[in-house]
This record gives C-alpha cells, structure tokens and sequence, in this order.
C-alpha cells in the first residue's frame, strides 16, 4: 500500500502563535510528550488518551495543522511524528522548554 502523508504546513508556514495555541491544551501536550519519547512515529491509537477516537482525531488534527507533527498513512494506520526539527530550526528552544516543564 502507498504511504499518503496528510496535508500540513510547510516549514516556513507554521506560526508561533498556531503551536503555542495547539501545546496548551493538556491532551495535546500529552500526545506531543508521547511522540517525544518515540521519534520514529506512533500509530494514532497507541498513544493512550482520556478522550474518544473522533475527539483524538480532533486533537490530531489540530497539532498537525499547527505543524506541530506530521502524519501519514501506513497501509491503515495513521502514524504522527514530531516535527522536531522544523520547530527547533524555527523556535529555538520552545519544544525543548515545553517538553521540559513540570507536568
């Protein structure tokens, strides 16, 4: 089966004021933690959340768009990663600070 990657912003698009918007809500902080520890990529529903399927696609989405993570298809599954790199080149320090603060 053919990977598909969803549709996100490229690098130079993504926006402080998106990610920040997107890292303060709790389940998507939790989401972007668990993506942290796995730098390879997690399949969508392996990231344990207090929430429903369409409500964590919800969230997802929102990161994605964000450009927070990036996401794309592995046969059925949907598999996100950290856009590590991108927020870095783009803001120093911000995903590393986040990441780092007392939960």
């Amino acid at each position: 089966m053919a990977t598909k990657v969803l549709p996100q912003p490229e690098r130079a698009e993504i926006r402080v004021e998106s990610v920040l918007q997107a890292l303060g809500e709790p389940v998507r902080l939790t989401i972007v933690r668990a993506l942290a520890d796995n730098p390879a990529g997690v399949c969508c529903g392996d990231i344990e959340l207090p929430v429903t399927a369409s409500t964590r696609a919800h969230h997802l989405r929102i990161l994605r768009e964000a450009g927070v993570l990036s996401t794309h298809t592995d046969g059925t599954r949907r598999i996100s990663i950290l856009r590590r790199e991108d927020l870095e080149d783009l803001y120093p320090g911000l995903l590393t600070g986040i990441l780092s603060a007392k939960q």
